[in-house]
């Protein structure tokens, strides 16, 4: 009984260890381009000194003090993007996301979700999923920390992410 109990512990424990990681499979694989920027780099730049007059560089580095993981995977292989879809909707189902917006335009669905934080506009975690349509880049965007969703247009805006435009209307739409 003792190790069946030790057992389930350490079963949950590794699975909740390994949420955050659940699109890391697409890091390294054909025909997928990855962006993975960890709580490290936040944290070195936003020690970049910056003139104190530009209001959005400021507002751009008091976000990404508040950012833990950015995790971005493109593709055009109609077989990768099955896998990503198929993930994401697995994902979405037990990391407890709630819809914030989906866009449908011209064969191209855009999927944001967030988990919220301590106020409407507060977000721990941030996840788009772009079903790219003919000839575009299918995107899964995952973002990690404590932010305000409101900020999130200067982000785009600075580290010209895929989706940023999606992402823009999704700050936009919630005040």
């Amino acid at each position: 009984m003792k190790n069946l109990i030790i057992t389930l512990v350490f079963a949950l424990f590794t699975t909740a260890f390994y949420a955050q990681s659940a699109f890391d499979k697409f890091d390294g694989q054909d025909d997928v381009t990855s962006v993975i920027v960890n709580k490290k780099m936040f944290d070195l730049m936003s020690k970049v000194k910056v003139d104190t007059s530009d209001k959005e560089m400021k507002q751009y580095i008091n976000l990404i003090k508040k950012l833990d993981y950015l995790k971005v995977f493109t593709t055009k292989s109609s077989h990768v993007e099955a896998d990503m879809k198929a993930t994401a909707d697995k994902y979405i189902k037990t990391a407890g996301l709630e819809e914030l917006m989906r866009i449908n335009d011209g064969g191209r669905n855009v999927k944001i979700l967030v988990k919220s934080g301590a106020s409407d506009t507060q977000v721990k975690e941030l996840l788009m999923f772009i079903d790219g349509a003919k000839n575009q880049e299918s995107v899964l965007l995952s973002l990690t920390g404590n932010f305000d969703l409101n900020e999130i247009s200067v982000l785009t805006d600075k580290m010209q992410l895929p989706g940023g435009a999606d992402l823009k209307k999704a700050s936009k739409g919630k005040k």
